[in-house]
């Protein structure tokens, strides 16, 4: 099995059917129109965020949030995976009515309990909404830079890459780069090249989450190439939420080929019928990856995860390891 390491996931799209209906079952509330069979209602965009916001509403306490963390770190575990990232949204811990830093520490012990149970390394990135507006990802930034847990060690920017202006977020970013946090923006999903170039511009990341419309124009391709910066690739969320048409459009072999620094997430695994594991699978079946390239993919994460250098050395040991056992 090759090794796995994941650094784009948003931890309350990863709340596996299973898990919310057990939730559900908690506190009385109906699925019938969430939750067939074991996939999660959805159509389109809209609807895929309303089913999102649903199930994430029925996680309302510390320990419904320990239990979230745990089950996804634990499952990720299980299929190879040594290194997990997971997108938190203060806002969403506001909705629950919780204070953020109760719901950091809630998703915290989580993630110490699957390290526990599995040895998996977990890590969070605290995200503002961009959608949401500027004082709202500012709020977001202050609260990553001083809420001090161990286990924070990121800043991102979600949302709608169409809203507002790229250089009025530079703040927020200025907030978290002098707390010492890494630095992750969405771009390029659904905004088109000019999202990533600009957040590049304007931002200063040194990763970006998905990325993938990068590929529209040949010089940032290479200027992405150059630079390092790494893309959070998702493929099968691209095409669930219909970026790309298929997976034989999908840009992932044309980036690899050009030099850009990629690597492979599930996103929301479950919204979308996927997981780490499938992710892999695709890129070897589909994408044509070999196993040793498939070790690179796993290599590029680490190398740039948003861990201190003891961490690192620790997890890159360990998918050395691996790959002399094969």
């Amino acid at each position: 099995m090759v090794l796995k390491a994941e650094i784009h996931c948003h931890i309350e799209g990863a709340a596996s059917p299973e898990l919310v209906l057990a939730q559900a079952r908690k506190y009385n509330v109906p699925t019938d129109d969430l939750i067939r069979g074991d996939s999660f209602i959805w159509h389109d965009f809209t609807t895929f965020l309303a089913a999102y916001d649903r199930a994430a509403d029925l996680f309302r306490t510390e320990d419904d949030y320990a239990r979230l963390a745990e089950h996804y770190l634990s499952s990720l575990a299980r299929d190879g995976c040594i290194y997990s990232e997971v997108f938190t949204s203060p806002d969403h811990a506001v909705r629950a009515g919780l204070s953020p830093q109760a719901y950091t520490d809630a998703l915290g012990e989580g993630m110490l309990r699957a390290k526990a149970k599995t040895g998996i390394e977990g890590r969070m990135i605290v995200t503002g909404v961009r959608h949401f507006g500027v004082e709202s990802v500012e709020a977001a930034a202050r609260f990553a830079a001083k809420c001090k847990h161990p286990l924070v060690s990121g800043f991102g920017m979600a949302g709608d890459e169409r809203s507002g202006e790229t250089e009025d977020y530079v703040r927020a970013f200025e907030i978290a780069r002098e707390a010492g946090l890494g630095i992750t923006v969405h771009a390029g999903e659904f905004g088109g090249w000019e999202s990533v170039a600009n957040a590049l511009d304007h931002l200063r990341p040194s990763r970006i989450g998905h990325g993938v419309r990068a590929i529209e124009n040949p010089d940032l391709v290479r200027r992405i190439a150059d630079s390092g910066v790494v893309l959070e690739v998702c493929p099968i969320s691209n095409i669930e939420l219909r970026v790309y048409p298929s997976l034989d459009e999908h840009p992932f072999p044309a980036l690899h080929a050009a030099g850009c620094t990629l690597t492979l997430n599930s996103d929301d695994p479950p919204f979308f019928r996927t997981s780490l594991k499938r992710e892999y699978e695709i890129a070897e079946k589909q994408f044509g990856l070999s196993t040793r390239q498939l070790q690179k993919i796993t290599r590029n994460a680490l190398e740039v995860a948003f861990v201190d250098r003891q961490t690192r050395r620790e997890l890159l040991a360990r998918l050395d390891a691996s790959v002399k056992l094969r």
